[in-house]
Order: C-alpha cells, then sequence, then structure tokens
C-alpha cells in the first residue's frame, strides 16, 4: 500500500507542479497586478503602483472596451446560433446514411486544417474584396445590383463579414463531436420509434437531442473558451489598426499590454490583467450556468 501511494506521488508530482507553474502561478499573479497600475510587463513589483479597483473602474467608463464586449457577446450568441445550428444539421445528415460520408466530413471539416491567417486572409482579399471578389461576381451572375454594391470590408459591414468568415471555419470542428456524439446512439432506439409511427422530426427531437445534452453542454463551454479567445480573426479583418467593429477584449487587452498600435493610448499592463481576469470569470461562470441548466442524465444503452 505504501509502494502504491509512493508510486503515485512519484507519478502525479510532473502534473501538479506543471499545474502549479504554467497555470495556478499566472492566474494568481494576473489578479493580484490587476489592482496595480504597471507600466510595463517586466516591472518588477517594487515598481508597481497600487490602484485598488481603478483598473476595473477604468474599463467600464472606456467606450472602447464596452463595444467590445458587445462584440464578444454578439460572436458568442449570434456565432453559436450560427455555428451550432449548421454543425448540428450536418451532423445528422451525414449520420443518416448518405453516400461519400467521408468524403463529405472531410470537406466540411478542411477549413479548420488551414491556419486562421491564411483563411482570414482569404476572406477579406478575394471573397470580400470589392473589386473582384467571389460574393461580388456571384451576385453580378445572377444580377442582384443591391448585393453587389454591398462593400464587404467597410466599417459598417465589416463585424458581419467578420462574424461569417468565423464561423464558416468553426463549424467542422463542432459537426465532428455531435456526430461522434449520435454515431453513439444504438440504432435500436431509432428502430423501435420507426415502428411505432415517428417520423425523422420526431427521432430529432424525441431521441437525438435529448441524448446530446452533455455534447451541448461540453460544446457551449468550448464555444465560450473560444470567443473569449477570439484575437487571430479580429486582427486579421483589421490589418492597421481594429476598428470598433472588430475589436475584441482579448485585442483590447493586447493593446493594453504591449500597445502596438493607436487603438489604447495609455498603455497599462494592470488594466489588461483585469480583462484576463474578467474573460477568465466570464468562462468560468458560462461552465457554472450550463452545468446548472444542463444536468448529466444517466443513461444506459
Amino acid at each position: 500500500m505504501k509502494k502504491s501511494k509512493s508510486m503515485m506521488i512519484i507519478f502525479l508530482a510532473p502534473a501538479v507542479l506543471s499545474y502549479l507553474i504554467i497555470f495556478l502561478y499566472p492566474s494568481v499573479r494576473t489578479a493580484f497586478m490587476s489592482l496595480f497600475k504597471v507600466e510595463n510587463i517586466t516591472d518588477a513589483v517594487s515598481k508597481w503602483e497600487y490602484v485598488g479597483l481603478q483598473n476595473y473602474q477604468g474599463l467600464q467608463e472606456s467606450s472602447l472596451f464596452v463595444q467590445s464586449m458587445k462584440n464578444l457577446v454578439n460572436i458568442w450568441f449570434f456565432g453559436g446560433l450560427i455555428v451550432f445550428s449548421m454543425a448540428l444539421l450536418f451532423s445528422v445528415i451525414l449520420t443518416s446514411g448518405i453516400k461519400y460520408k467521408s468524403f463529405y466530413r472531410a470537406i466540411i471539416y478542411l477549413p479548420n486544417v488551414v491556419s486562421a491567417v491564411a483563411m482570414g486572409t482569404m476572406w477579406m482579399q478575394y471573397v470580400f474584396s470589392s473589386r473582384y471578389g467571389l460574393l461580388k461576381g456571384v451576385f453580378e451572375s445572377l444580377h442582384l445590383t443591391t448585393l453587389t454594391n454591398i462593400q464587404w470590408t467597410s466599417p459598417d459591414m465589416i463585424f458581419i463579414s467578420l462574424l461569417i468568415a468565423y464561423c464558416f471555419g468553426m463549424i467542422g470542428y463542432y459537426m465532428l463531436i455531435f456526430m461522434a456524439a449520435i454515431e453513439n446512439i444504438p440504432t435500436s432506439f431509432y428502430e423501435a420509434a420507426t415502428l411505432a409511427g415517428a417520423n425523422i422530426w420526431q427521432k430529432f427531437t424525441k431521441i437525438t437531442l435529448p441524448l446530446l445534452k452533455d455534447v451541448f453542454r461540453t460544446n457551449i463551454v468550448l464555444w465560450t473558451i473560444s470567443s473569449v479567445a477570439f484575437f487571430i480573426w479580429s486582427q486579421v479583418f483589421s490589418p492597421l489598426n481594429p476598428e470598433p467593429g472588430t475589436v475584441t477584449p482579448m485585442v483590447y487587452m493586447y493593446q493594453m499590454v504591449f500597445g502596438n498600435n493607436m487603438v489604447v493610448t495609455d498603455r497599462n499592463v494592470g488594466a489588461g490583467a483585469a480583462v484576463g481576469v474578467i474573460l477568465t470569470l466570464i468562462v468560468v461562470a458560462m461552465f457554472a450556468i450550463t452545468s446548472k441548466l444542463l444536468k448529466s442524465d444517466e443513461y444506459e444503452y
């Protein structure tokens, strides 16, 4: 018994130490730093100026940060509706016995293989181009003048364009998760429902959806994390300076800490740390809410 405990400690020690050093310590330090005004991220603690909750108050008063939070909510909500709806639709179709399932699955998942920078550049420079873009060519061929004249990269449309491109790249990832869960449901359930006279919609709402509750909870948390960490797409869709329509809290935090352009004029690492704390709390809160609303049900099959 003592030997087994010793072996457990030996094998667990590297993982525990890694967690403490890589995750826990930076998190605690960031929360502590958010209570100070810090000029540079490399400054010693002795140079930090204690300001209490002023960093959080300053974020609340910053119109750019408020706009970035609105963008985050829109990405999470509207983007989530689009991605989950399309991913669930494709997963149901591909698990229904359709031919060439592997081919279609690979095609839909393909955008996830391409880097976000390359994918975003393709959308910006080709699909949304007002001179020779794909959308412009398609709408011209269909003689849809109003849609042809839309400036997809203008300040009024940039967020919608960003959301479309981002959702296109994320559908395949969540589709695979839904597919794996649906394929795990015994076919006998659907056979019994067919014998009972159930149609396709009834099978979907009475069998598939209820048995995907745990998967929905996991996907919502994963989607929240990816939305909170929204950074690369924002930078690609605003190559010079992020506009209010493309700024997200992660971009705002990056500018507060490193200040590479003029989006944030008053650089303050402490305020950037405060943004990080807020984003962490959002993820934790969403995990708690989804765990409460979508409680795990014990199914035996």
